[in-house]
């Protein structure tokens, strides 16, 4: 069995330290990829990072609620940001050992953000504070599932990684974020921007292997038409 990667977070419950990963983020590497989860903790010393992505297949960077902590592309953290720095410690150097050894990644929702900080690029930390910008948060008093379902639609580049996989101009897409990409980080191209220009999906050119980073949720709907063709891509990559 094919085995991927999926980082954790870091945290307290009930007083205690704890290392999770998201239920829905596991599922999709085992229902929707067909591979074996193995949760990275976080703590795994970079010197780690070889022997592990010589056994890992794949590597899903997933989402949180924690933001990358702003020290990391020259920013400094607003009052009340929720870190987690013991996260951005492992993600953001394997990302870049994973781009490094040719390891396929799919990044989503956080995971896309430490993408484009881990190879240099930068964060808006309140897109909705920018001029003409679409307010890219979910309702917090909707129900769980009403905040995951389609908000805005996204234009993918025309000619690019994206388009080949999905065949469309412009999919539709869930809208769960405060942040986004500032700067691009060198080498990373533009996949899909939402109607306000912010950047919602990103690939890199010449990469080894498949490398994909989505802003939006694909893991919550798994049946959705993208988000099938995302891990079905994901999953095809981990063949070699």
């Amino acid at each position: 069995m094919k085995l991927v990667g999926l980082v954790c977070d870091s945290g307290t419950e009930d007083g205690m330290p704890v290392h999770r990963a998201g239920d829905e983020y596991v599922r999709a590497v085992r229902e929707s990829v067909g591979a074996l989860p193995v949760l990275i903790p976080a703590g795994t010393s970079a010197s780690d990072f070889s022997a592990l992505l010589a056994r890992l297949d794949g590597l899903l960077v997933p989402g949180a609620p924690s933001n990358v902590a702003p020290r990391h592309y020259g920013g400094e953290a607003r009052e009340g940001m929720l870190l987690d720095e013991a996260r951005d410690a492992v993600s953001l150097p394997l990302i870049r050992a994973a781009v490094e050894k040719g390891v396929p990644m799919l990044c989503i929702c956080r995971g896309f953000q430490e993408l484009n900080v881990a190879l240099g690029g930068s964060l808006h930390q309140h897109v909705h504070e920018l001029p003409g910008a679409l307010d890219h948060l979910e309702d917090a008093r909707a129900p769980r599932e009403a905040q995951y379902v389609h908000a805005h639609a996204v234009r993918v580049t025309r000619g690019g990684m994206l388009e080949a996989l999905v065949g469309k101009p412009e999919v539709t897409v869930n809208s769960l974020h405060h942040q986004g990409i500032a700067r691009l980080a060198p080498g990373l191209a533009v996949e899909a921007r939402a109607p306000d220009g912010l950047i919602e999906a990103v690939s890199l050119p010449g990469a080894k292997a498949f490398l994909l980073g989505v802003q939006w949720h694909p893991e919550w709907d798994r049946r959705d038409p993208v988000s099938r063709v995302i891990f079905g891509s994901f999953a095809h990559a981990l063949s070699g």
